[in-house]
């Protein structure tokens, strides 16, 4: 049987842009009012919050940023480790096997 989960209604004092309403009024219905549950991308502080996703946008963009650089990362050094394994078959292949190779690069 799924879990409901209670959503916790929104700050008083602020008023949502798409309902127009009393944020406390209405987010606790609203499917964007969701739950964040992680580490802050730039501080690496624990977060545990509800907002409306709308809110929540900038720091997951931040987040995504963080997480294409790394792979971009990992993808180049990869690549770089392809290159090397590569130029060392192309040159077993050429040489017929016949000279030991003792650089280790």
């Amino acid at each position: 049987m799924p879990q409901t989960v209670q959503k916790p209604r929104g700050p008083d004092n602020l008023i949502c842009p798409l309902h127009r309403a009393a944020m406390s009024d209405v987010c606790d219905k609203c499917p964007l009012w969701v739950h964040v549950l992680g580490k802050h991308p730039q501080s690496d502080q624990p977060v545990d919050h509800w907002d409306c996703s709308l809110a929540w946008m900038p720091l997951l963009l931040i987040e995504n940023s963080q997480m294409q650089r790394q792979t971009g990362a990992a993808v180049e050094s990869f690549r770089n480790e392809m290159v090397r394994a590569n130029e060392v078959s192309r040159d077993l292949i050429i040489n017929g096997g016949s000279k030991r190779l003792t650089d280790g690069n």
